[in-house]
């Protein structure tokens, strides 16, 4: 039968998104699933509660009464511990869990028997496209960083050809050519500015080049399953730090996305570079929240050493909460298409490949093993 599915107002510190958008709740209710959504969960990303309730939505006002007989929990990131608390046994949460850093509330729904599927563990797949989340809200975060160095840079990015001379356009570096890299590549060039771009992965050249960015190559290949790239060894290491040192020397501003899953973000920008660097320029750095890629970032914060401005924003996605949202929504509602079958009803077991990577505890287990050694670890 039709689920109940809930869409709590998110509690994390200046989270503006929301899991799902009116339009994908008209579909939701169109296939006969009742969809409660909490009191201005929507408010944050300009989706108030009128075009909800208008799309067939149920608004509540308190927490008992969002879950309260809900199958179904939509989350943007991890819930409370407090809410986890609120939910009963077998109830399903969909959402960016990011374990490592949250191994407390896993804890808790393990213990309480929550079913949880993170959604920055579908599998990059063909056939999993329309549920990568982690690409859409990366989509977004590089739109918007290549904007902040755009507004933090003292300089024109275009070439401008004036009455009191010409101006050169500005050099745009990105260090890291995935979703990310690519979507302020395609920024920086529609802004004017000439682009370069450096990644470990050879394949990504081309992707680089396609959108008229020129391409640092190094005799290095670091391809790595599920188009990660792997670490690089010592030798490729001091390699590659000579050639994006001097790149980075030249640039106004560089953008830097690098990171590996589940680890701390290679370091690619050290202090003495930072140093070399021209006077004005800036660096915007996309793996702030998990160490950085420049060695004097400051997660969430904006800092100038040696004349160069340093930004650490922390989830730029809710910078731009409308369309991230509208996104997110649409990865949400892929999934559950795979989640819940013709009928209306749960699927009773997650053996679909991507079901089965994504879950992340169920039954009372940790499923996923690099969260459970993480939790044996600390012996939780």
């Amino acid at each position: 039968m039709p689920s109940v599915i809930a869409i709590p107002k998110e509690a994390a510190l200046e989270e503006s998104r929301v899991a799902t958008v009116p339009e994908v709740v008209q579909k939701l209710v169109k296939s006969g699933h009742e969809v409660r959504i909490e009191h201005d969960a929507g408010t944050g990303s300009y989706f108030p509660d009128n075009l909800f309730s208008a799309a067939g939505a149920k608004i509540v006002s308190t927490p008992a009464e969002l879950l309260n007989g809900a199958r179904i929990v939509l989350h943007v990131q991890t819930p409370t511990l407090a809410e986890i608390d609120q939910l009963a046994e077998g109830t399903i949460v969909i959402g960016f869990i990011n374990a490592a850093r949250n191994l407390a509330a896993v804890q808790r729904m393990r213990d309480r028997k929550i079913t949880v599927f993170a959604l920055e563990l579908v599998p990059r797949i063909t056939r999993a496209q329309g549920m990568d989340a982690l690409s859409s809200q990366a989509t977004v975060g590089g739109y918007k960083a290549t904007l902040l160095g755009a507004v933090h840079s003292p300089k024109f990015l275009p070439m401008l050809t004036t009455a009191a001379g010409t101006i050169r356009p500005a050099t745009v570096l990105i260090l890291g050519a995935g979703v990310a890299g690519l979507m302020a590549i395609a920024t920086a060039r529609r802004l004017g500015a000439v682009v370069e771009a450096y990644d470990v992965r050879r394949a990504a050249g081309e992707q680089v080049r396609s959108l008229g960015a020129k391409f640092l190559e190094l005799e290095i290949n670091a391809e790595g399953q599920g188009g990660y790239a792997r670490e690089l060894t010592r030798e490729e290491k001091l390699q590659e730090q000579q050639m994006v040192s001097s790149a980075v020397a030249r640039s106004d501003i560089v953008i830097t996305t690098a990171s590996i899953p589940g680890r701390k973000a290679p370091l690619l920008i050290t202090r003495e570079t930072v140093a070399l660097m021209r006077p004005g320029a800036v660096i915007v750095d996309l793996a702030a929240e998990s160490g950085g890629n420049c060695a004097l970032t400051q997660p969430g914060k904006t800092l100038q050493e040696h004349g160069v401005t340093i930004l650490g924003p922390l989830n730029l996605p809710a910078q731009l909460p409308f369309h991230a949202s509208q996104m997110l929504a649409k990865n949400l509602q892929a999934f559950l298409a795979l989640l819940i079958d013709s009928k209306g009803d749960v699927v009773k077991d997650f053996t679909d490949e991507i079901l089965a990577a994504s879950l992340l505890v169920h039954a009372g287990e940790v499923r996923h093993g690099p969260t459970r050694d993480l939790l044996q670890g600390g012996n939780a």
